[in-house]
């Protein structure tokens, strides 16, 4: 049997393997939606589609002073950001639901994205990184990211956020309907130890995780329209974490999640 040349060795060992390649395609299809939409010769916004996976999934929660103030929730799954626009923020009362309106898979490049969007261009405003950190599944598939895909697609998503300012065990539940325009999901954190009923966590932390500045502060002129993963020397205050006060109130006989669950059931 005649040996392999070094040439032919090099070409076979260059070669992308196919489940790579096949994950890098389907992240650039899921992607054009969010390209479509862009001028990428005026906002430094990412292209995206060359971040490698890491070994944990990641989200980033973003305040977006854009037409209408509202908060970006963003989980990695399956090469891209699958991504929620959630009107009035997170919050960590168990009783408290929040709509979260679908909109398009971001790339994971835009979780260290803060600054300004141009005005003019679609989300033109600013943008504050809120919270980010990791995510898992929360609920019993013996395969943590089958279980996440196989929860997307019926709508009930159990999530366990390790972030900076929520923590946790939540879901995003898809509301029933044929309503035009953008899917609507509800934003519904459980009764766990990371609860905080009657707390507003969207007014205790108004400054961004990554360089500790306001919203009015990255909307000014030394505002930086994209960095990415360089460091920053910023002040911390007091606002970092959790309060050390949080009001209590007695716990509800069924959570928002456990009674919109029972509805779905009907």
């Amino acid at each position: 049997m005649p040996k392999k040349t070094s040439q032919q060795k090099k070409g076979s060992a260059g070669k992308k393997p196919a489940a790579s390649h096949n994950a890098d395609e389907s992240a650039r299809a899921k992607l054009a939606e969010y390209r479509r939409k862009r001028d990428f010769t005026r906002t430094s916004e990412p292209e995206g589609g060359g971040a490698r996976k890491a070994p944990k999934l990641a989200f980033v929660v973003q305040k977006h002073a854009a037409s209408h103030l509202h908060y970006d929730l963003r989980l990695e799954l399956d090469g891209v950001m699958k991504s929620w626009a959630v009107p009035k923020g997170p919050s960590l009362d168990p009783a408290v639901k929040r709509l979260a309106m679908q909109v398009e898979d971001h790339p994971i490049e835009y979780n260290s994205f803060e600054g300004t969007i141009p005005q003019g261009e679609y989300g033109g405003g600013t943008v504050m990184l809120w919270d980010r950190g990791t995510y898992g599944y929360g609920g019993s598939n013996p395969d943590p990211e089958e279980g996440l895909r196989a929860g997307y697609k019926k709508g009930d998503f159990k999530i366990v956020l390790n972030g900076k300012r929520l923590k946790g065990s939540w879901a995003l539940v898809r509301m029933r309907g044929d309503t035009p325009g953008k899917p609507q999901w509800l934003l519904i954190k459980h009764n766990d130890e990371f609860a905080a009923p009657g707390s507003d966590v969207t007014a205790e932390h108004l400054t961004s995780v990554a360089t500790g500045r306001s919203m009015e502060e990255l909307s000014g002129g030394n505002s930086r329209v994209w960095h990415s993963n360089r460091s920053e020397k910023r002040k911390t205050g007091s606002n970092t974490g959790r309060g050390a006060e949080e009001p209590q109130s007695p716990k509800a006989p069924t959570t928002a999640y456990e009674r919109l669950m029972a509805t779905r059931r009907r």
